[in-house]
């Protein structure tokens, strides 16, 4: 039996560096990370978003694995194409990945993304999730919360932002019975990589949606992108869960929730919530988080 990657054992090899993108990006590490954990056997397909627009910028590659930039929408459809060819021409000992944000995902290729998961194709699909459409100005995505300010979803003295609560993709996922599907946070690192390790053993499609903040959408320093992660998990607006043989297993069990308020008002995107907007957003985490803690299993080990 093989050791898990741990941060002392991971690869000295990078498959994704000298990227253009922003100080601080959460995709960019999720992706980086993602693919330390996959190898250089991994095929990587990338729709139009903040990383097909950082890591493909002619002459000058940032991925040293065979990618490919897929249509918006065709994510999941062109890792079909590319784990049947690959198989058909004699390549052995391969990953095919999706790596695509939430707007590609959640909304323009979760349709690609279904037909996927029906057909059982052996691919992994993760979304790095910064719930907004980021690469193309910071509109609203089905992942955007409720009360976020984007450009699409703009806040005033009658509108505070987002109208429409955050849409629960992973469960989504889960529903067409998928091999396994996880959530994840680079704000866990040992958990992503973990999740991913388990996810590239397991035949069939595998979904991993690991929270990947911007520092430009969310509006908070570039140095606190791993903190704000980690916020938002010890608050309940995140939760680190896993389905797998139709059980839903929550990975972390906060005993005591940090306060959703100070999460919310240290970002941009949220300072004009007042008072009622953050009882809403605390009564959506509470009743979620009662359904999980009556229906879901729990790993006995915190991680």
């Amino acid at each position: 039996m093989t050791n898990k990657i741990t941060a002392k054992t991971i690869t000295d090899s990078e498959f994704f560096y000298g990227h253009k993108a922003c100080a601080g990006c959460g995709g960019s590490l999720a992706v980086r990370i993602a693919l330390k954990v996959l190898g250089e056997r991994a095929i990587s397909v990338l729709p139009a978003g903040c990383m097909s627009a950082v890591g493909f910028n002619y002459p000058h590659l940032c991925f040293s694995n065979n990618s490919i930039i897929s249509t918006f929408a065709g994510t999941a459809s062109m890792l079909t194409g590319v784990e049947a060819g690959a198989r058909a021409v004699g390549i052995k000992n391969f990953k095919a990945v999706g790596l695509a944000g939430d707007g590609g995902t959640a909304d323009i290729g979760i349709q690609a993304l279904s037909g996927a998961i029906d057909r059982n194709d052996d691919i992994l699909y993760i979304c790095y999730d910064n719930e907004a459409y980021m690469n193309t100005g910071i509109q609203k995505s089905g992942l955007t919360p409720f009360g976020a300010k984007t450009t699409t979803t703009p806040s005033g003295e009658n509108i505070h932002g987002n109208l429409r609560p955050k849409k629960n993709l992973f469960e989504i996922v889960a529903a067409h019975n998928i091999s396994y599907a996880a959530t994840a946070s680079i704000g866990n690192l040992p958990d992503f990589i973990n999740k991913i390790e388990k996810a590239s053993k397991i035949k069939g499609t595998t979904y991993i949606h690991v929270v990947a903040p911007c520092p430009i959408g969310w509006g908070i320093p570039v140095n606190e992108t791993i903190e704000i992660a980690r916020k938002m998990i010890d608050c309940g607006l995140w939760y680190l869960a896993e389905y797998e043989n139709g059980q839903f297993t929550l990975n972390k069990n906060p005993r005591d929730f940090s306060s959703i308020k100070d999460y919310l008002l240290s970002q941009g995107r949220f300072k004009h919530l007042d008072d009622a907007d953050i009882e809403i957003l605390a009564a959506q985490r509470d009743a979620k988080w009662a359904a999980i803690q009556k229906n879901w299993n729990t790993t006995k080990e915190e991680l």
